[in-house]
């Protein structure tokens, strides 16, 4: 049972920490300290070493040759190449959802988008990039295919640090939300090539804005 318990841990230090990458909670570039994350999220080290090692072997985390890792930095050709994956494989997820959404899938959905415009109204820009990832995820989620929702979360882990750099365009996150609103309103009419549409819309104009803002980061 101990074991079991140990093992548990361990995912749920993955589990944390791969979210944060996501959701963009940890900076492109950015070292990260196991004793600082075990004291973030409550743990001991041993986890949090255990799942940095697990995240570095996804290629998700970088080791350094001094043993530290950090969270990589994207070239503008890799980036260009993860949008266009991206595209490609949210806009299926999205297209496949529209026809599975089920009433309290598609409530959910519209409640996050109402967190969003009131994240936007506060100037709470943390606040709004964990409501854009629960607004996407709330999507694919209803798309009933968990290979892709896997492959859709490993994207996510490598762009995701960089999604700060939108909270420096003034003008994105009013058209950003605009989009989504579009999103939502296909997603009601269960229109999935619409969906698609949409969804392959807005990663275009964030990636538009992402990369270039990407030599600002060091």
């Amino acid at each position: 049972m101990l074991k079991l318990e140990h093992q548990t841990l361990n995912d749920r230090a993955y589990g944390a920490l791969k979210q944060e990458l996501i959701s963009g909670g940890f900076s492109p570039g950015q070292t990260l300290v196991i004793r600082k994350l075990a004291e973030t999220f409550g743990i001991s080290t041993t986890p949090i070493r255990e799942a940095l090692q697990r995240l570095v072997a996804e290629r998700l985390l970088e080791m350094q040759n001094n043993r530290s890792v950090i969270v990589p930095l994207l070239s503008a050709p890799a980036f260009e190449e993860l949008t266009r994956i991206r595209i490609a494989v949210e806009g299926l997820a999205g297209e496949m959802a529209a026809s599975r959404m089920t009433e309290s899938g598609l409530v959910d959905i519209q409640g996050t988008l109402t967190g969003m415009q009131c994240a936007i109204e506060a100037g709470d820009a943390r606040a709004y990039l964990t409501l854009n990832q629960a607004f996407h995820f709330a999507i694919y989620q209803q798309a009933g295919a968990p290979i892709l929702l896997n492959m859709i979360r490993d994207l996510w882990g490598r762009v995701g640090p960089y999604l700060k750099l939108l909270m420096q365009a003034d003008r994105y996150i009013p058209q950003s939300n605009d989009a989504h609103r579009k999103i939502v309103a296909a997603l009601e009419q269960r229109s999935g090539p619409t969906v698609r549409t949409f969804i392959e819309e807005d990663i275009a104009m964030a990636a538009a804005v992402l990369s270039a803002n990407l030599g600002k980061v060091k």
